[in-house]
């Protein structure tokens, strides 16, 4: 059956019906576009058809491109080509004579929204689910449909830049708002029904481009307003890019000089930038693992097969700080129960509190009611007695980072929770088997680590200690979904995946700054290499004061495990920034950093006696403090991938990415292997152990698949 369908009313009202065989979404590949320019034709050929309505069988409007065919793109020309071929289609619809109506039945992304913007008139149902944009940044591409043409046109180059340099999706109010969406309807029939009559009451529309008297809303690229914005926009884009991301500049590239040349022309000028963006190793990155990657994850692979979907419908919390608090905030904003408990009442209902604010912000953005406020704190009951989660199907352990407190809550919980609840510890470091000796039920015991802001952070690392059961994991898993969370599962270990691999970034940061380093060069050096925060500063939100506690409990486990304890260079200054110079971090006020007095206004400010207590020496290049810090990242990725604690590359990709922000335009810390070579990644990290040290010797892994001519998959 033909992906596009059309039928002719009496009125001679064309209707196109997309409906793309075997696919969830309607995408713009050959399956669709083939007929698609057939229709076109016929349209064109046929003076009976008096008015064109698009629309979509499937419950969304059109998704955009097809990602599997833009991956698998390596050559620029076939990618010019390809944007080209959508752009004469898409031009061919809007100069054919007759009115067109993208009726919108649901979400139109990307190309789906280029489709819809070559569209005379654009009528949507208003329904709230529904998102409307142009999201290629966050793949590392542009809109190559012309809708870095046509949507500054239609809304002006200062509204639309933003839409497209920061991939937002608006829900169908904001897009009408914005100009995007002419009208709104209640239901499908409705929708059809206003396309109709519009296409009846306006036969010879003109898009605003192709009027001979247009003139660009706010004026084009060489209006002094606009020329404003781009002295600026592109010192701001590099600040927060830090030049890592091709597609930002591509984009005002493409707005800027399409702002002072005619239509035809500023779509050729797109097609160009989007050739040279679809090549790049920068998209084939992003889409590797933001997009194929986390599909699958979404998808449930590291889910065990053979359980049925479970839903948690009363949840308890233990420990109501800043991580409890944040759990019972995301938990009963999907509708689940909760029982929030900790040793005082009044940190119990200051845990309850958190959710009020972020609650209040909510409601001065419009985003909530106070009616909806008083539904959603009545969700969440603080507490200080363990009664209360009697019926819980799992609760979640969020106390300090203590294996003495921990057993105790354990025990106290499991006297009263059903016998077939679970229960998690969200411990960052702490080895789950460990813990589970506390439990009387170890198979029903696991790991859910939530990073913190939780109500912010989208990934939960779901750790199997030894007994673990495959029921538990899959429940595990179905929760963290359940709240709309991304799931990675790992193998037990100290520090898991994330803490583990994260842990060096900071640590190379603070072995630098002992070096000698310049501490603005380390800062600025992780800002380059794509982290979103520099180590110093990472450190002292993580706290120098809960790295010395780690230090020691470390220290004594292994003892107990009869193992050696392998101390980092970085050791030394952080007992010296703790215990010596009381500068513990963040929560203190200052760390490597000096911050303002709580309450007060000012930024924080690196300490200026960093230089005198940690003297300069010769200093190294940029490129040599980015990959000592990358490098260090993705060789212990590496090691955990070789060690079975994390056990898919997508896992390991992802968790990166979403759990300590590895840098996103690098694809993930495996990724990043991939990209550099394998085997000149472990050239390039055998000189630098020889150079700084053996933490830097690249993991067996590596050795073996570089040997091999391999890479991960």
């Amino acid at each position: 059956m033909s992906a596009v369908q059309m039928t002719v009313d009496a009125d001679g009202i064309a209707t196109l019906t997309m409906d793309l065989v075997d696919r969830p979404m309607n995408v713009l590949n050959e399956a669709l576009m083939a007929p698609f320019a057939e229709f076109i034709a016929k349209i064109e050929a046929d003076t009976s058809i008096k008015g064109v309505i698009l629309t979509s069988a499937k419950r969304e409007f059109l998704a955009g491109a097809d990602i599997d065919m833009v991956f698998g793109i390596t050559d620029p020309t076939l990618a010019f080509e390809v944007a080209e071929r959508l752009k004469q289609m898409l031009r061919r619809l809007e100069l054919c004579g007759r009115p067109v109506v993208a009726a919108l039945n649901g979400t139109a992304l990307g190309g789906g929204l280029e489709v819809a913007l070559a569209c005379h008139w654009r009528v949507a149902i208003n329904d709230p689910k529904a998102k409307f944009g142009l999201p290629e940044v966050k793949l590392g591409l542009l809109p190559g449909g012309g809708g870095t043409q046509r949507l500054p046109r239609m809304i002006g180059i200062q509204a639309s830049l933003p839409l497209m340099l920061e991939g937002k999706e608006l829900n169908v109010e904001a897009a009408k708002q914005q100009g995007i969406i002419n009208e709104l309807a209640a239901d499908k029939a409705e929708m059809l029904a206003k396309a109709k009559s519009w296409c009846l009451a306006n036969p010879k529309p003109v898009q605003p481009w192709d009027d001979k008297k247009f003139k660009w809303p706010g004026g084009d690229a060489r209006h002094p307003a606009v020329v404003q914005v781009f002295a600026i926009a592109p010192s701001m884009a590099g600040a927060k890019t830090q030049g890592n991301y091709p597609a930002a500049t591509n984009i005002m590239s493409c707005v800027y000089e399409g702002g002072i040349v005619d239509f035809e022309s500023g779509c050729r000028i797109e097609s160009r930038y989007f050739a040279n963006l679809v090549v790049s190793q920068v998209s084939k990155n992003m889409i590797g693992t933001l997009w194929f990657q986390l599909n699958s994850i979404n998808k449930g692979k590291s889910r065990p097969e053979g359980f049925p979907k479970s839903k948690v419908q009363k949840l308890g919390i233990l420990g109501a700080g800043m991580m409890g608090a944040g759990i019972a905030y995301v938990s009963a904003k999907v509708g689940i129960e909760c029982v929030l408990l900790d040793s005082t009442i009044e940190a119990a209902e200051k845990g309850k509190a958190y959710s009020a604010g972020l609650l209040d912000k909510a409601i001065k953005k419009g985003r909530e009611t106070p009616a909806g406020k008083g539904v959603f704190l009545d969700k969440i009951k603080a507490t200080t007695d363990y009664a209360d989660l009697a019926g819980c199907d799992l609760v979640i352990e969020a106390v300090f980072e203590d294996r003495a407190i921990k057993a105790d809550v354990t025990k106290k919980t499991e006297a009263v929770i059903p016998a077939t609840a679970t229960f998690a510890s969200n411990t960052s470091t702490l080895p789950i088997t460990g813990l589970a000796t506390a439990s009387v039920r170890p198979e029903q015991f696991i790991g859910l680590h939530f990073f913190s802001p939780v109500d912010k952070m989208p990934l939960v690392e779901i750790i199997i200690g030894e007994k673990t059961s495959k029921e538990t994991l899959a429940k595990g898993f179905d929760y963290v979904q359940q709240i709309k969370k991304t799931p990675i599962v790992v193998n037990d270990s100290r520090g898991f995946y994330t803490s583990r691999s994260f842990a060096t970034y900071v640590m190379e940061g603070m072995a630098l700054l002992q070096e000698g380093q310049h501490p603005r060069s380390i800062e600025m050096a992780g800002l380059k290499a794509g982290m979103p925060v520099g180590p110093l500063a990472l450190q002292d939100e993580v706290s120098l004061s809960l790295s010395v506690h780690v230090m020691e409990q470390t220290k004594k486990d292994l003892a107990a495990e009869g193992k050696p304890y392998v101390g980092h260079p970085s050791e030394p200054l952080i007992l010296k920034m703790c215990k010596e110079l009381n500068r513990p971090g963040k929560k203190a006020g200052k760390g490597f950093y000096d911050y303002p007095e709580a309450g007060t206004k000012g930024e924080k400010k690196l300490w200026p006696e960093l230089t005198t207590v940690f003297p300069l020496k010769e200093q190294l290049s940029q490129q040599e403090l980015v990959e000592r810090m990358m490098f260090a990242q993705a060789n212990e990725a590496a090691r955990c991938f070789e060690e079975n604690v994390v056990m898919t590359v997508a896992d390991a990709n992802i968790g990166s990415i979403f759990g300590w922000g590895f840098a996103p335009h690098q694809g993930g810390a495996l990724q990043y292997i991939n990209a550099y070579g394998v085997s000149k990644f472990v050239a390039r990290a055998e000189a630098l152990a020889a150079q700084y040290g053996p933490r830097f010797k690249p993991a067996a892994i590596l050795v073996k698949m570089a040997g091999e001519g391999k890479r991960f998959e």
